[in-house]
């Protein structure tokens, strides 16, 4: 009796054994591309968060050290501001471009400038371009500078 139990028990192993790999072959074979797929998503993953510990990782302290850095302090030496009418005169600015100059200066933008001086936005276009070849200046701030050396606006 124990001879008969083991060779059942012996068969049903194989016998369960055999389905077994029938039916991993099946799913490999129905299903090879996403297995295939969601192992190639495991090692991206996986690289993905290796390189995002690896690069994000603290590194070593960085010393900062504090220079004093000498500055230089302009103080007026003439007094009030003078205004350099012969060099205006010189570059042709139109007292209209000084009121559009002087609020160049002050930071105002083209929308801001046209609704202090009652103009339309392309007129003040018109006139900062204009103040911009007197000037010889490709930007606000160059023809800003450009006024203040050479005296017209404070």
């Amino acid at each position: 009796m124990k001879k008969t139990v083991l060779a059942y028990g012996l068969l049903g192993g194989v016998l369960i054994a055999v389905l077994r790999i029938v039916e991993y072959r099946f799913l490999v074979l129905e299903h090879s591309l996403e297995i295939y797929g969601g192992i190639v998503a495991l090692l991206f993953s996986g690289l993905g968060i290796w390189l995002g510990l690896t690069l994000t990782r603290p590194r070593e302290t960085v010393v900062v050290r504090e220079v004093p850095v000498p500055v230089e302090i302009r103080i007026p030496v003439g007094g009030p501001f003078v205004r350099d009418a012969a060099r205006l005169e010189a570059l042709g600015i139109t007292p209209r471009e000084l009121e559009i100059l002087e609020a160049l200066a002050a930071g105002f933008s083209n929308r801001e400038i046209a609704e202090r001086l009652f103009v339309s936005e392309n007129t003040v276009k018109t006139h900062t371009a204009r103040l911009f070849s007197k000037l010889s200046a490709r930007r606000r701030t160059q023809a800003v500078q450009r006024a203040k050396e050479a005296g017209i606006i404070p």
